[in-house]
């Protein structure tokens, strides 16, 4: 019997996933050897599947996008990868949105035992890896500021309380991006880097590739260095309308696989809704990166451009 590793982040979606933890090693053993690790502290999860990783040829995640960075970071660094099976139990879930992994406890354990395996591109900044986005200026810090207790009460609406707070005292990211064939410089509201259908709940980029080597680069202008309603309502288009081949005034659209940008340092980047640091950065895509288990690849390409 092939074996299995079960890592979960007790506090992810106020804490529900500790009352089902019986019932999900009970489901996975009918197909799986399963160990068990509970996440300690920030990071500890990343450290196991770093360390032990190599060893299964299966690894179940539970938590939120942040909890399933932590274990794509690791993931990314071994020469052996584990197929990835993901149970969502964030506040928000993008990539479970975007690959049509349900949200329900067991309907997602159903999905781990008789899904397909799907190839998804991963990015690498620096020495960090990411899976979905990466992003800074408007409403980027929401993710990571907004307060835990807050959002085990009422959830996506913590989120949207925060971000709105901080709309108009939002500075703009100050960059330069070159690319093979190009260079961008000039103030910006808002900096998208999206493998992803849906970002902050929201299906943005209904016709993603999310394997194709390629990531949508989304610059929104600034022509202060304090944002303005007409760079909030440029951003705000970009959520109501989604991502488009259109040309749009004060909206940049760029599909690229390599590039460097180069910010202030008091720039603050969010990789998959978890604050890394400040300043400059190099990027690159990695096509089919990682293996995750999805319910049907036949309605991801349907839903493909």
């Amino acid at each position: 019997m092939e074996k299995c590793l079960f890592v979960y982040n007790p506090i992810s979606g106020k804490g529900k996933i500790a009352k089902k933890k019986d019932k999900i090693v009970a489901m996975l053993e009918s197909k799986y050897q399963v160990d068990v690790v509970i996440s300690q502290y920030a990071g500890h999860i990343g450290e196991i599947v770093l360390e032990k990783g190599e060893d299964y040829h299966l690894i179940v995640v539970s938590g939120g996008d942040g909890t399933l960075n932590e274990v794509v970071n690791s993931l990314a660094r071994l020469n052996k990868k584990p197929v990835l099976g993901y149970i969502p139990t964030g506040t928000v879930n993008d990539v479970a949105h975007s690959l049509y992994i349900p949200r329900n406890i067991s309907k997602a354990v159903q999905n781990i035992l008789h899904g397909e395996i799907f190839k998804h591109d991963i990015f690498k900044m620096n020495d960090r890896y990411g899976i979905y986005v990466c992003c800074a200026g408007l409403f980027t810090e929401t993710s990571y500021a907004t307060n835990q207790r807050a959002k085990k009460k009422i959830g996506k609406i913590a989120y949207a309380f925060h971000g709105i707070k901080k709309v108009f005292s939002t500075p703009a990211v100050k960059l330069t991006l070159k690319y093979d064939g190009g260079e961008i410089d000039g103030k910006f509201a808002f900096m998208l880097f999206l493998n992803s259908r849906s970002v902050a709940g929201m299906r943005i980029n209904r016709n993603a590739l999310l394997n194709d080597g390629f990531i949508d680069v989304v610059l929104v202008k600034s022509k202060n260095d304090i944002v303005n309603m007409g760079a909030v309502s440029r951003v705000a288009f970009i959520f109501l309308r989604g991502i488009t081949n259109k040309k749009y005034k004060g909206i940049i659209n760029l599909k690229l696989s390599n590039f460097n940008v180069t910010t202030t340092s008091d720039t603050i980047i969010n990789l998959d809704g978890e604050k890394i640091g400040e300043g400059s950065f190099n990027f690159n895509v990695i096509k089919e990166g990682i293996e995750i288990i999805v319910p049907s690849l036949k309605k991801l390409n349907k839903n493909s451009a």
